[in-house]
């Protein structure tokens, strides 16, 4: 290779080393103008709040109490008037309830229950368990002391008994008795129940729980 040749080179070599580190000096001094970027804060997402529940039978402060619903009173049930006829208080192993006896605007009756429930668990509060009745024919069926099928649906033991009663107002059963019971409920948490005032036939009622608020005094007896 010629001199001129290895100068020429040379000169070139220099020359790209020189744009070179003029690129890397522009970088840094560009990198170091910016300001670093803030890392991304993440917010943690907020639970969402529960829906209200409303729990069948429990009467809180802001409805009305059941209990105190007198013979001759005029109700709603779910908006729909009924007249309180009478009421069958019922006592049994230190249990008491009571069950009124109502009629509807198309003069259906129905029974109203409604008893004082300690906590299912130890600590639990005491409830209201508030359930309306209502007839269904039984065609002669007794109370099965194991599961029983009632209109295609399998009903399960719970409770059963014979409790003492006093009634007042019209109820269609004596002023003072004892009653035979035998309660059941279905998987899907329907109840069903049989009573029978002792020397009478067997009658059975589903029961439809009833949340806070369904139930409002329209007239109290005069």
């Amino acid at each position: 290779m010629s001199m001129t040749s290895m100068v020429v080179l040379g000169l070139s070599v220099a020359t790209v080393l020189l744009l070179l580190g003029a690129f890397l000096a522009t970088l840094r001094q560009d990198r170091k103008g910016r300001t670093p970027e803030q890392p991304m804060q993440v917010v943690p997402a907020e639970p969402p709040l529960a829906a209200p529940v409303s729990v069948p039978g429990r009467a809180g402060a802001d409805y009305v109490d059941p209990r105190t619903i007198k013979v001759g009173d005029k109700i709603g049930v779910h908006g729909s008037p009924a007249r309180v006829l009478g009421a069958k208080h019922v006592s049994w192993q230190g249990q008491e309830w009571v069950e009124y006896r109502l009629r509807d605007s198309v003069r259906r009756i129905q029974w109203l229950s409604v008893e004082l429930r300690g906590g299912v668990t130890p600590g639990e509060p005491t409830h209201l368990e508030v359930l309306l009745w209502t007839d269904v024919p039984t065609e002669g069926m007794i109370p099965a002391r194991s599961m029983l099928i009632m209109e295609g649906v399998e009903f399960f033991p719970l409770e059963r008994g014979t409790a003492a009663f006093r009634s007042e107002g019209s109820t269609g059963v004596p002023d003072r008795g004892l009653l035979d019971f035998a309660d059941y409920r279905a998987g899907d948490g329907r109840l069903l129940s049989f009573e029978r005032i002792q020397g009478a036939s067997w009658t059975a009622s589903y029961a439809q729980p009833l949340a806070p608020g369904s139930i409002t005094i329209v007239s109290r007896a005069s």
